[in-house]
C-alpha cells in the first residue's frame, strides 16, 4: 500500500478525510444548549411526588404538593404563609381580571367630522356616475350640513 493511499484510507478512528473537521472547526461551535431558570422552576415543580393524602398514598406534582402544604400551614394560622398565600392570590387576581376597557380617542364631534368627511369625498369621487345625483340627494337627507 503507498503512502497516499495510507493517508486517504478509513479505518479505526480515522474518518475520511471528507467527513473530517476543518482545521479551526469545531463539530459543536456553541456547545450545549444551557437551560434558563424559568425552565429548570418548570421541570422541578412538574416532577412527580408521592404524597399521604387523607391516609392514601398518591402521586402529586411538586406544584401541588407545594401548594397544599402552603394552604395548610395558612389555615392553621402561620403567619409567615398566610402573608404568600394572600401576595399569591392578589397576583393570580390582577393576571386573571381583563384589562379596563380603552376610552375611545375620539369625541362625538371628531366622529361627526370623520362622517361629514367620508360624505364629501363620496360625493367628490362620484362626480362622473350616472348615480351621483342620487348619491347626494341621499347624503343631503342624511346628515344636515
Amino acid at each position: 500500500m503507498s503512502e497516499t493511499e495510507r493517508q486517504y484510507a478509513a479505518a479505526y478512528r480515522k474518518p475520511p478525510l471528507h467527513t473530517r473537521f476543518k482545521k479551526g472547526q469545531s463539530g459543536n461551535p456553541h456547545g450545549r444548549p444551557k437551560k434558563n431558570l424559568a425552565a429548570l422552576l418548570a421541570a422541578a415543580l412538574n416532577e412527580k411526588v408521592t404524597a399521604t393524602v387523607d391516609g392514601k398514598r398518591k402521586q402529586v406534582t411538586k406544584r401541588e404538593a407545594v401548594i397544599t402544604q402552603l394552604v395548610n400551614k395558612s389555615a392553621s394560622a402561620e403567619l409567615r404563609a398566610t402573608k404568600m398565600l394572600i401576595e399569591m392570590m392578589r397576583d393570580i387576581e390582577k393576571k386573571a381580571d381583563p384589562a379596563p376597557a380603552e376610552k375611545s380617542p375620539f369625541t362625538p364631534t371628531d366622529k361627526q367630522v370623520v362622517q361629514q368627511l367620508i360624505a364629501r369625498l363620496r360625493r367628490d369621487m362620484c362626480t362622473g356616475c350616472p348615480r351621483a345625483a342620487q348619491r347626494g340627494a341621499l347624503v343631503a337627507t342624511a346628515s344636515p350640513d
